[in-house]
């Protein structure tokens, strides 16, 4: 029986300038009226939805300029807000992403617009988008969040694809993840971390000599950069998943990958490599491998990745001397030489062999 998956396609709306006003004033409003709601509900320690909609729900439809749909949808953002703690009162960017649902948004997939509703009335807006984007529209699920994002608008849509069965395998090609080398595989491909590396630490140090003048020009400069950094990043993790899926899924292979929940805690670095450590994006990568994978009904298993990079492949022996340097490993027991990471990977590879393939629920993204 196949499962479902759910995946996000971002299109870019190419709004009039009438019309970016409009979107612009309608988040606006969605937000302050957010904030309305929000302070409600911590003064009267309300917090379900169902009995924030009876307390605000008219009060607010007389107060902003939103429709009834829109309101809704405003009081649904509140109580979700409020899911994760009641601790802290809730509050909302002026410019914050809001949700629309099929009654305030409608998707014109041929003429490739979207009519959606602002404080100024229903709108018209042809968007853009990539070739994967338009083909998971068609299969659009659920709400879109509108998002404004230096000075462009986006619209984020749910979409629900079927997710084939994963394939029966007996072989596991092993990844291993590291500073050095962002990921290495048992078939000795690795793909050096060094070009993210050196955007980091670019980055890194334009920002502090930025901070320090502190000038006009120098704040514009930090702004124009925010955000590059990490889309670099993000960009290389999707190239690196879908090159080991790709391998695994042509070899009829499953992906075994090292279990790395709470790396950055269990691992002591020195002064001057805790900002790459904590910059390293292991979950994203990870998430990337699963997502991808299951599309391709590609395996994926996490194993324990202790000593798996002090242990022979050969003999089976595990010795901390047989890591003499973080490049190379030799086996102090039979000789067995090779590079670290690729003879880890082997090892991971191994493990999932011997793992019951049971692919992770990490969160999704696109």
């Amino acid at each position: 029986m196949l499962g479902t998956m759910k995946l996000i396609a971002q299109v870019k709306l190419q709004p009039e300038p009438g019309q970016t006003e409009l979107l612009r004033r309608t988040l606006e409003t969605a937000n302050a009226a957010a904030n309305d709601v929000s302070e409600v509900a911590w003064d009267t320690q309300t917090f379900r939805q169902y009995d924030l909609h009876h307390v605000c729900y008219y009060d607010v439809r007389a107060r902003f300029e939103l429709s009834a749909q829109m309101v809704v949808r405003t009081i649904a953002k509140v109580a979700d807000a409020y899911k994760l703690d009641r601790k802290t009162r809730r509050t909302f960017h002026p410019h914050g992403s809001i949700a629309y649902d099929k009654r305030i948004l409608a998707w014109k997939l041929a003429a490739q617009t979207v009519s959606i509703w602002t404080v100024g009335g229903r709108q018209t807006i042809p968007f853009v988008a990539g070739e994967r984007q338009l083909a998971l529209l068609p299969f659009m699920q659920g709400e879109a969040d509108l998002v404004y994002r230096r000075g462009a608008f986006y619209l984020h849509q749910v979409c629900e694809v079927d997710e084939p069965p994963a394939a029966e395998v007996d072989d596991f090609l092993g990844v291993d993840l590291g500073i050095v080398n962002i990921a290495t595989d048992s078939d000795g491909t690795g793909h050096s971390s060094r070009a993210v590396n050196n955007v980091r630490h670019r980055h890194r140090r334009l920002r502090a000599r930025l901070q320090s003048k502190g000038t006009k020009s120098a704040r514009r400069r930090l702004k124009q950069l925010a955000g590059k950094e990490r889309r670099f990043a993000t960009h290389t993790n999707h190239t690196i998943s879908r090159r080991i899926v790709t391998a695994a899924q042509d070899t009829g292979r499953g992906i075994a990958l090292e279990d790395l929940s709470g790396i950055r805690d269990r691992v002591t670095v020195r002064r001057a490599q805790r900002a790459t450590l904590h910059s390293w994006s292991f979950f994203q990568l990870r998430a990337f491998v699963e997502y991808k994978a299951r599309l391709a009904g590609v395996p994926v298993v996490a194993v324990d990745p202790r000593n798996t990079s002090r242990t022979c492949p050969t003999c089976g022996h595990i010795d901390k001397r047989n890591r003499p340097s973080q490049a190379t490993f030799s086996c102090v027991s039979c000789g067995f030489s090779g590079q670290a990471d690729h003879i880890a990977a082997i090892n991971i590879g191994r493990r999932g062999a011997v793992s019951c393939p049971n692919v992770s629920d990490t969160p999704l993204m696109a």
